[in-house]
């Protein structure tokens, strides 16, 4: 079997979005002086579709949320000849050829994003051809069911966030994730609001349920360090992105300075961006996504580093192609699970364009032992919703 061909194809939303609110999630840019909407650049309302096509007629699907217009050109001109007539099988010679020749500008960020979809898709082909499911490939089943944290709850009224807090609950959640809204230009008011919205939280869902924080890279390291030690009463399984991706030595300091696991990884590249992370113990939850870390091929060296550190990997986004390597791999307990609702932030825009994703029971979620491949297709029932760019 031989690749013949990789379509690209990037969806851009048109449909109904929900707009920005003020102080919805704090992120990157807001140390800086600006104006109007700071999750602008943050937002993800677009996607590129990779299909790989081979000889035999079968046709494996990848895909890459960052940068969808640039991702495309990016596996049209550059990755593309380099997997035309090789074999699909060979996954890990096309990714050391995807990535050494597009070393001097592709190692991170949307380069690897780009590789990351057609290894995504090399690796459905392979579970098409065998008749099995990716999970199956990468190790088999290691659990039962895996376990999900609902993750929503961004920084919104108080009342509302609790309303929301009771409906995971309702719906058999065990775990769940909530945003902060404030950070360092906030000044003693902002901590006062965050550490509100957390207690509003938790006044929900009691001490028996696994609460986890996300900063989204909103703070800087003398700010997480003032405002840590007032979490602790809170007792958050972790807290996530405190700082930005870069300051390694800032997730280091903070890792040792208090008892909240500080987790991280949804903005870092490869093996070896996570063998830093984790010979330096920067981290205590590692977070890739499989569409941006690298892919299938990546990940699972990933998964197999963190677990000889003990370090646990959750990753970011829920979705298949991370739900394939959490089933797989013993050093993932858990996936995130982005609840079903309306176009806001972009992750939810899966839903949209991909089916067969599965839907979480009281909290859980499982995997087919009888689909093969990642057992994705596109929806076309919403194509009309997107801007199609071939």
């Amino acid at each position: 079997m031989k690749i013949t061909n990789v379509r690209t194809r990037v969806f851009e939303w048109k449909g109904h979005t929900v707009p920005p609110q003020p102080h919805f999630c704090s992120n990157a840019m807001d140390e800086l002086w600006d104006r109007g909407d700071s999750m602008g650049t943050f937002r993800f309302h677009g996607w590129t579709t990779v299909e790989v096509e081979t000889d035999s007629g079968i046709v494996g699907l990848g895909n890459v949320a960052l940068a969808p217009r640039i991702a495309k050109a990016i596996i049209d001109q550059y990755l593309t000849p380099l997997v035309i007539g090789q074999d699909p099988f060979d996954y890990e010679y096309l990714w050391q050829r995807m990535y050494r020749s597009t070393h001097a500008w592709g190692r991170k960020g949307i380069g690897m994003a780009a590789i990351s979809g057609v290894d995504i898709a090399i690796w459905d082909v392979m579970g098409k051809a065998l008749g099995k499911p990716v999970f199956k490939l990468l190790g088999g089943r290691t659990k039962e069911k895996i376990p999900c944290y609902a993750s929503k709850l961004y920084r919104t009224d108080l009342n509302e966030m609790q309303r929301e807090a009771q409906s995971y609950l309702d719906q058999g959640f065990k775990a769940m994730k909530m945003r902060f809204g404030y950070g360092p230009k906030d000044g003693p008011q902002g901590v006062r609001e965050n550490l509100n919205s957390v207690a509003a939280v938790r006044e929900v869902i009691g001490e028996d349920i696994d609460l986890m924080l996300e900063c989204y890279m909103g703070w800087n390291l003398e700010y997480a360090k003032r405002i840590l030690p007032k979490l602790e009463r809170f007792q958050p399984r972790w807290l996530e992105e405190p700082v930005i991706a870069d300051d390694i030595d800032g997730y280091v300091e903070l890792n040792k300075l208090t008892s909240i696991p500080i987790s991280g990884g949804e903005h870092e590249f490869t093996h070896y961006g996570f063998r830093q992370l984790l010979e330096q113990r920067a981290v205590s939850v590692v977070q890739y996504d499989t569409n941006r870390v690298g892919g299938i091929t990546a990940a699972r060296k990933i998964n197999a580093i963190a677990e000889s550190f003990s370090v646990p990997v959750i990753p970011h986004a829920g979705q298949m192609h991370n739900y394939h390597l959490t089933m797989a791999s013993l050093a993932s307990p858990m996936s995130e699970f982005f609840p079903v609702h309306d176009v806001e932030i972009g992750n939810e825009l899966f839903y949209y364009l991909f089916k067969g994703d599965p839907e979480p029971v009281d909290g859980f979620l499982d995997l087919d032992d009888d689909v093969p491949g990642l057992g994705l297709e596109l929806n076309e029932q919403y194509f009309d919703q997107f801007n199609i760019i071939e």
